[in-house]
């Protein structure tokens, strides 16, 4: 069972995962190189991710009316087609018509990279069924393999852009792509589709009621997405705060993050281990706590180590949440509707980080710390209700499903 869950999920799922991040952060740079405009990587960025945002309801219900392999295959095989299709455009092509051909891409890939990463996940919301008593265990690697893709993506794309070329970059990514399409397990190893599934609008309505139906995953979903207000601000001050409070080079920014990637695998790593011996809640409940007090004290950290460390429990708390998170996500979420309440769940997790840059273009950076107190006041309540009120029906609900 080991054995095939690698080759069916976790190795489809590693390939599709970098070749997403690689398109994520890679494309924008090659916009950079292509046209030398910062303003025009920005809207390169944009268009990455608008279209993430605004096709969750159409990859859901494509998710449960198709089923989740086919989506996957047909999405990682359209990207490979798209990206590899750009290598010989852009080579033929000037430096205007390039750039709107890379920008064309970058939306293009966003679609499809949403497509794939919601098929990815009920795919592995079914492995974690069939699962059953180890399904953290399962999401635990799964979130491994995200994090890990995540921190290797940027650099790989940048290191390709580099030393091969835009070329170079996209036929990697077209490849990736086409292995992960290659490798994907067979619709009869996945659940199959749901004939009563709707358009896009009616299988949004079914992730909405379906999640309001599970208060234990509501709350959790609601709680998380304001601890997400709070990463996200953090993550668009922690430039201000190294750079111009702490007196420390750009580059010293990149190894915050970089520390905390590290101490979120080893906390995903931990996981595994603590929710065997403690059970889903008491951990969530100690990540909870793990989360939410190295928040209050960055807002009051005054030297660069000091930040750092916290900032790296910060993320460790949080990556045992989204372990957390995706266990009872696959436990609770029937698999007939899988992919429609997945959809509702991610966008409702995404959304804050815009909300972040809003709440970070409008602040005076003099008041950067006041707000970080703010947000983390704002996150522990979240956390509190949680895992208070969220619970109290968890036992009901558990039984019926």
């Amino acid at each position: 069972m080991t054995h095939s869950r690698a080759r069916g999920v976790y190795l489809p799922r590693l390939a599709d995962a970098a070749a997403s991040s690689m398109t994520t952060y890679g494309i924008p740079l090659l916009v950079l190189g292509t046209t030398n405009s910062s303003s025009l990587t920005g809207v390169a960025f944009v268009l990455a991710w608008a279209p993430r945002l605004c096709t969750f309801a159409l990859a859901g219900t494509a998710v449960d009316r198709f089923g989740p392999a086919r989506v996957f295959r047909l999405a990682a095989a359209a990207r490979a087609l798209v990206a590899g299709l750009a290598v010989p455009a852009l080579a033929m092509t000037g430096a205007e018509v390039a750039a709107s051909l890379v920008m064309l891409l970058a939306a293009c890939a966003g679609c499809l990279t949403q497509f794939s990463f919601i098929a990815a996940e009920s795919i592995g919301g079914a492995a974690s069924r069939e699962a059953d008593g180890a399904a953290h265990r399962v999401q635990s690697v799964l979130l491994s393999i995200d994090q890990a893709a995540a921190l290797a993506g940027p650099a790989a794309g940048g290191l390709l852009l580099q030393w091969a070329g835009s070329s170079g970059m996209l036929a990697v990514v077209s490849g990736l792509s086409l292995l992960s399409a290659a490798i994907a397990p067979s619709a009869r190893h996945m659940p199959g589709p749901t004939a009563g599934n709707g358009p896009a609008p009616q299988g949004w309505r079914t992730g909405w009621s379906t999640l309001r139906a599970l208060p234990p995953l509501a709350w959790l979903v609601g709680g998380l997405a304001l601890s997400n207000l709070t990463l996200g601000f953090l993550e668009a001050a922690t430039p201000v705060i190294v750079v111009k409070e702490l007196g420390r080079s750009s580059a010293s920014v990149g190894v915050v993050w970089s520390c905390a990637a590290a101490a979120s695998l080893l906390a995903v790593a931990v996981c595994r281990v603590a929710i065997d011996r403690w059970g889903l809640s008491g951990v969530g409940r100690w990540a909870a706590l793990v989360t939410a007090v190295p928040c209050f004290l960055i807002a009051h950290a005054d030297s660069y180590p000091a930040y750092l460390v916290l900032a790296a429990v910060f993320m460790a708390g949080d990556s045992m949440l989204a372990v957390v998170l995706r266990t009872l996500r696959s436990h609770l979420i029937p698999a007939e509707v899988f992919g429609s309440t997945l959809s509702v769940t991610v966008l409702i997790l995404l959304l804050p980080y815009p909300l972040a840059g809003i709440l970070m273009a409008v602040v005076d950076p003099a008041a950067i710390r006041t707000v970080i107190t703010a947000c983390a006041v704002v996150q522990a309540i979240g956390l509190l209700c949680a895992f208070t009120r969220g619970t109290r029906s968890r036992p009901r609900h558990g039984k019926r499903r």
